[in-house]
């Protein structure tokens, strides 16, 4: 009987020994966007301080964070590139922030995306992604113009695209990052004079410091952290 015993209470502790051995896998999340993702990796960009809330709070080995942007993408540009930029990777988690030059430019450059192929191009993305087995995330489309009475000249587009991307959100069965909501709540709290720009944007667009580390928590709040 002591000698079963014994061989148990090796066993069991082999295992346990092995156990410890073994390194979990971080996920990896792939933040597929724009140039507001792109600047996302570099010091002090969104991504950057994720990484860096993640360590601080001892999930930094949890997950890996991949940026995927590129400046002056809309949503058929990253269509165009995700199997390179995306799939390449083996993610288990894109989080999709892609919309304000699709409305932006059409004011600034005179190009931009109609919604009807704004959605399906974005459904098509979405579905192909799933499709392996990827967890999709979507993000509203922040700011174009931080002026808190709706009188930023594409405030009308930008709430409407953002409207597509929440109702695609339940129709695909995808968590939801609302920045717009949050962005236009923070100004709402914060921008007494009314002010186009320097409470989250440098432009009305791209994020400053503090506009940075609001994404920043907002997408870890949407990874469950």
């Amino acid at each position: 009987m002591k000698s079963r015993n014994g061989l148990f209470i090796f066993a069991f502790f082999s295992v346990m020994a092995l156990f410890s051995f073994i390194q979990i896998k971080p996920k990896k999340v792939v933040l597929f966007g724009d140039s507001i993702t792109q600047a996302g990796v570099g010091p002090g960009g969104y991504i950057t301080m994720m990484k860096e809330m993640l360590d601080k709070a001892g999930k930094g080995a949890d997950f890996e964070l991949v940026g995927a942007g590129i400046g002056g993408n809309k949503i058929y540009d990253l269509y165009l590139r995700y199997e390179e930029d995306v799939l390449a990777k083996n993610p288990d988690i894109v989080i999709i922030f892609v919309g304000v030059n699709d409305v932006w430019h059409k004011a600034s450059s005179g190009t931009g995306t109609d919604a009807d192929k704004f959605t399906k191009f974005y459904t098509t993305l979405v579905k192909k992604l799933q499709a392996k087995g990827i967890t999709v995330m979507l993000c509203t489309p922040a700011a174009i113009g931080e002026r808190t009475d709706f009188s930023n000249q594409q405030d009308g587009d930008l709430n409407y695209y953002a409207g597509i991307i929440r109702k695609l959100a339940i129709e695909l069965n995808c968590n939801l990052i609302d920045l717009r909501k949050e962005f236009l709540a923070y100004n709402l709290a914060n921008n007494p004079e009314n002010k186009d720009r320097g409470i989250l944007t440098t432009d009305r667009v791209h994020l400053n410091e503090k506009g940075n580390k609001f994404v920043a928590e907002l997408m870890l709040k949407g990874l469950g952290i």
